[in-house]
């Protein structure tokens, strides 16, 4: 295992060893190139697994460069082990409020901050194998372990443990992603602190935690470590936490935050650090207020700054800025030959939208529009979010404030879930699904979930919108009962009402009354 490697998968225990195994194989022989490839793919996060792998199944000659961890931001410091740490948060937090259920929990019962840790470490050893180097060569990808960079436009070379490899190529992908951005607040680099890529080699829970950044990162992080007991201070120079969600819906998530012991210092301003005996020592400004709170750990959620050093991208006659790889609607870059996908590129920061953009890459790279197929392009993708708070947010398509943005007319309808049956018995009834409809038209333009399961309801919605589909369809589509996916035909059903006019009621009651004359 090189000492690279091994520095940034700590603790080095035995289920990190299996992850680097899997994903950064310390015997791994780069192959030997033999003839063009029809595709190089650099950076082997989710973009550029999916490309890869798709490539190849369809018989295409494919490398695959990673220089760290095979699975990316996802499988090792992002999707993969947060949620399994908002898991176990959420166990313990039901335990402790096991009476509100009439079950009576004895006390002393506690939890193993280390044992939780080690439980998510195993669960990422065991996802790692999907993909692993050895199984991505299995599957007729070659792969190769290094440092790539572009040494003109059709050719890559890849600096390896032995030795360079040139790879010559008919087109290429650059999926290198993004990593966690550092603010330039005073003191916050001398002090030390953590991002998404180390607070998951954390051990021990830290009794006082600060965040810095109330987007989805912070606010799901935040709310775990709280529940765990942590004193945890989120600031957001932006007001209130998610502030790209509707407010309504990110207050609901915010209330829940406080009563789990989260203090959010809102427009947190003039944030300034430094190390005390006593720890580490924040002061912010907060409506007026000083803010002065002295923490063990301090986690920086603030944005992603795109992966473009030391790829040689100007050799390869690609055009890029501070924001990543310029690219047009079809993902290619300034250099017709190469494409690019996922972080490096997308303003959507999520591992299904690099799967997506995956997509595109293969069927415009590999199957040119002389071959009969129509380009794909980015700008038709329908893109579902969430985050994973408790309750959860989750949001596809537009909100009412893009749709007016464009000019269309929108009716905008929102059903509660402390009307849903289940959500009342499962407990989880605050939250809300909203839904915005193309006013004269039954045309769903896009909905927010707020609830306990927000993130698998709000599908229903994306492959409606996918397939064309508007709200007759789901109207008109039986939901089992009790489930708390029954307000998203409640919701849809608002606007069904509304549509039903006095004019069309009155109409009725004549034939009606013509009816029973019998």
């Amino acid at each position: 295992m090189s000492h690279h490697v091994e520095s940034l998968v700590l603790p080095n225990d035995e289920y990190n060893r299996m992850l680097v195994e899997n994903v950064h194989p310390s015997t791994w022989v780069n192959p030997d190139p033999t003839g063009r490839y029809n595709i190089v793919v650099i950076g082997a996060g989710t973009a550029g697994l999916i490309t890869a792998v798709v490539a190849a199944g369809l018989g295409a000659k494919v490398a695959l460069i990673e220089r760290h961890l095979m699975g990316g931001d996802c499988l090792n410091v992002g999707c993969v082990p947060s949620k399994g740490v908002i898991r176990a948060a959420r166990a313990w937090f039901d335990l402790k409020h096991a009476e509100e259920f009439g079950l009576h929990i004895p006390p002393g019962v506690g939890f193993d901050f280390g044992a939780v840790m080690a439980r998510m470490r195993k669960l990422r050893a065991r996802i790692s194998h999907n993909d692993s180097a050895h199984r991505y060569k299995s599957l007729g990808v070659d792969v190769y372990i290094g440092h790539a960079r572009f040494v003109d436009t059709e050719t890559v070379e890849v600096a390896g443990p032995a030795g360079n490899r040139i790879l010559k190529f008919a087109k290429a992908a650059i999926c290198t992603g993004a990593r966690a951005s550092v603010p330039p607040t005073p003191g916050l680099r001398e002090v030390g602190y953590l991002t998404n890529e180390t607070i998951f080699s954390l051990t021990e829970l830290p009794p006082r935690l600060a965040v810095i950044g109330a987007g989805p990162i912070g606010c799901e992080l935040a709310q775990s470590f709280a529940r765990f007991g942590s004193q945890v201070y989120l600031i957001e120079v932006q007001h209130g936490i998610m502030p790209n969600e509707d407010r309504d819906a990110a207050q609901i998530v915010h209330e829940s935050m406080l009563r789990d012991g989260v203090q959010l210092l809102c427009c947190g301003k003039d944030v300034t650090v430094e190390r005390t005996a006593g720890g580490k020592r924040l002061t912010a400004e907060s409506h007026g207020q000083r803010y002065d709170v002295t923490v063990d750990e301090i986690l920086v959620g603030v944005g992603r700054t795109p992966n473009v050093d030391g790829l040689g991208l100007e050799a390869g006659g690609v055009d890029y800025d501070k924001t990543g790889v310029k690219v047009n609607a079809r993902l290619q870059t300034a250099n017709p030959r190469i494409f690019a996908a996922g972080d490096i590129c997308s303003k959507y920061k999520f591992t299904h939208a690099a799967d997506a953009m995956a997509q595109i890459v293969i069927q415009n790279a590999l199957f040119p529009h002389p071959f009969g197929l129509a380009y794909a392009s980015v700008d038709s993708l329908i893109m579902p979010w969430c985050t994973f708070t408790e309750p959860e947010i989750a949001h596809v398509g537009m909100y009412e404030a893009d749709a007016k943005a464009k000019g269309l007319e929108v009716e905008t309808y929102t059903f509660k879930l402390d009307e849903v049956d289940r959500a009342i018995l499962d407990g989880e009834d605050e939250g809300f699904a909203r839904v915005h409809i193309q006013k004269g038209s039954d045309k769903i333009l896009g909905a927010t979930i707020v609830a306990a399961h927000a993130g698998d309801m709000i599908n229903e919605f994306s492959v409606l919108m996918k397939a064309g589909g508007g709200a007759k369809s789901i109207a008109g589509t039986i939901h089992p009962y009790p489930t708390q996916a029954e307000v998203n035909k409640r919701v849809v059903n608002l606007w069904r009402k509304a549509h039903f006019t006095p004019r069309t009621k009155a109409l009725l009651m004549k034939l009606f009354a013509w009816m029973r004359r019998g």
